[in-house]
């Protein structure tokens, strides 16, 4: 299998193949972060692997996803408050991690050393510094690693048919690409509260630093539901430097990467990450903010992105969710509902040639992540969503954050991976755990 970055690079030949020792020969499974996106990786692998033991910090989560679990397999998984209770069992193929941003790198290495290849949630990384590290410990122990990055695999191919048509040339050279990642909206105060019973709220904060649990009493509905609407905890946790990066790791990490999937620089990065216009919902100093009890990621902006090859990349606020691409011969838009323009039209008279669509994801498309990242453990080959496609890409996200915090545009090496002429920018490259939520290596 050929995908994007690193995919189709054959590992380290000590690397254990997968369900070698499972009499079924299914791989055998386990889930670390269940609420919302933990229980829907889940749901859509039970069919293909057996998921013997879930991790998470709060009881009830905890409890409601081991009956779901046993309902659809049939058996129970074990239950575990502490991950490194998974990480400790040699029968455990593989980890999903769902857990929130900050405790991504920690986890994933860990369990790498443990010996278990990951699928982790996007954004891969709190910090470009972590990505780093995790692409140095795929390395080193040979293990299969996918990023949740499902537009790769599960949008009913729109996204592939998109980067086929840039390939194909049929709007020319590109100039121009703009990332609709819609905006987010401030908190009013959030007043320090009681933690919840079943919630173990250190463990929550793991390697973030320690601060007190805050909520309001009203609820949220729908999606996220189950948690308050407003808190610096669970479904709110994207609204928080401290434990994400917003709008831009959130739907800029699946956006961002496609478009530089369709540019051909998933090994590459920019020049320049421009600030043109943001809101921050409380004041900065120094990158860092003074007001800690609302949330604090940036809810408007507009950046501006210096490609290579002269190709501008805007990642925006306003407008539709989903990406435009714009070239010397035409534009076309394209998002997880739809893909329209006119050099999407003229595919009825002049379509793309019929291995177009697999030509660019490497080999038979899957319509699974999990099933993907399967094929690739067994093959022993980096599956669709590989860690250095993925960081690269997210480095942009991340630096658009940076930049906003400060205040100001960012030169970007792609080649050193560090920010030019700027020492205060680069101390935001990376953040040191919290005393005893060190990374175990």
């Amino acid at each position: 299998m050929a995908a994007a970055g690193a995919a189709g690079v054959l590992l380290s030949p000590g690397a254990q193949v997968f369900g070698a020792e499972s009499p079924n020969e299914r791989p055998v499974f386990a889930t670390i972060g269940l609420r919302n996106q933990g229980w829907g990786i889940t749901s859509k692998s039970l069919g293909l692997a057996d998921f013997v033991a879930l991790a998470d910090v709060d009881a009830n989560v905890l409890g409601t996803n081991v009956e779901r679990v046993k309902e659809r397999q049939g058996k129970a998984p074990d239950a575990y408050k502490d991950y490194r209770k998974i990480l400790d069992r040699d029968d455990i193929d593989a980890v999903m991690i769902a857990t929130p941003d900050h405790w991504h790198t920690k986890i994933a290495v860990e369990a790498m050393l443990a010996g278990k290849d990951v699928y982790c949630e996007k954004p891969l990384t709190l910090t470009i510094d972590e990505g780093k590290l995790i692409e140095k410990m795929v390395k080193k122990t040979g293990r299969v690693f996918q990023v949740g990055t499902m537009q790769r695999t599960e949008s009913s191919q729109r996204f592939l048919q998109a980067i086929a048509l840039i390939r194909a040339g049929r709007i020319g050279k590109v100039k121009k690409i703009t990332c609709g990642i819609n905006g987010t909206s401030g908190s009013p105060e959030i007043p320090v509260a009681s933690v919840p019973a079943e919630l173990d709220w250190d463990f929550w904060l793991g390697p973030a630093p320690k601060v007190d649990y805050r909520a309001l009493p009203e609820m949220r509905k729908g999606y996220g539901g189950g948690v308050p609407l407003y808190s610096n905890c669970h479904y709110s946790f994207r609204e928080w430097h401290e434990y994400a990066g917003g709008k831009l790791t959130d739907w800029g990490a699946h956006h961002v990467d496609i478009a530089c999937w369709a540019l051909g620089e998933e090994n590459n990065g920019p020049s320049k990450v421009s600030p043109v216009s943001y809101s921050l919902p409380v004041e900065y100093k120094d990158g860092y903010p003074l007001v800690h009890d609302r949330y604090n990621v940036a809810t408007k902006f507009r950046i501006q992105v210096d490609m290579p090859n002269n190709v501008e990349l805007i990642i925006t606020s306003e407008g539709d969710n989903g990406i435009l691409f714009e070239g010397t011969d035409g534009r076309f838009f394209v998002n997880r509902g739809k893909i329209t323009g006119a050099p999407v039209e003229a595919l009825k008279d002049n379509p793309l040639p019929e291995d177009a669509i697999e030509e660019v994801y490497g080999g038979k498309v899957s319509s699974n992540h999990t099933a993907n990242m399967i094929e690739a453990m067994e093959s022993r080959k980096q599956p669709i969503s590989d860690v250095w496609s993925h960081n690269r890409m997210l480095e942009i996200c991340h630096l658009s954050n940076i930049a906003m915090r400060l205040g100001r545009e960012l030169n970007w090496d792609p080649a050193k991976r560090e920010i030019v002429g700027d020492d205060q920018a680069n101390t935001f490259l990376a953040r040191e755990n919290r005393k005893g939520f060190e990374i175990n290596m």
